[in-house]
């Protein structure tokens, strides 16, 4: 594990371009992640949820800056994203670590 991290917040885009792939590169990231020892908060798969009871964005932005603040680094996915960017931050503000997603593995 890196420097002492064990629970990682995954950020990345979600709503810029594909939405069903980039939720896929999230989950592969993820899975790195859990096979590499790291406990992992995925904000991505709240799509499903999304998908049976629908909410404003802005709720889903709220949970994930709640589990976000239980987290001891985020890992920032490449891509463009409003969300992300608003996570990371927050992380900035809490003085929880971020990485990009090439650098967490150097």
């Amino acid at each position: 594990m890196k420097d002492g991290i064990c629970r990682v917040f995954v950020s990345g885009p979600y709503t810029k371009g594909d939405v069903a792939a980039n939720v896929r590169a999230a989950i592969e990231a993820a899975a790195q992640l859990t096979d590499t020892g790291y406990i992992v908060y995925l904000p991505h798969l709240t799509h499903f949820w999304h998908l049976v009871s629908p909410r404003p964005y802005e709720d889903w932005i709220k949970l994930d800056l709640a589990w976000l603040k239980l987290c001891d680094a985020v890992v920032r996915l490449p891509g463009e994203s409003p969300g992300a960017d608003r996570e990371e931050t927050e992380a900035d503000t809490l003085g929880i670590p971020v990485y990009d997603w090439s650098e967490f593995w150097d």
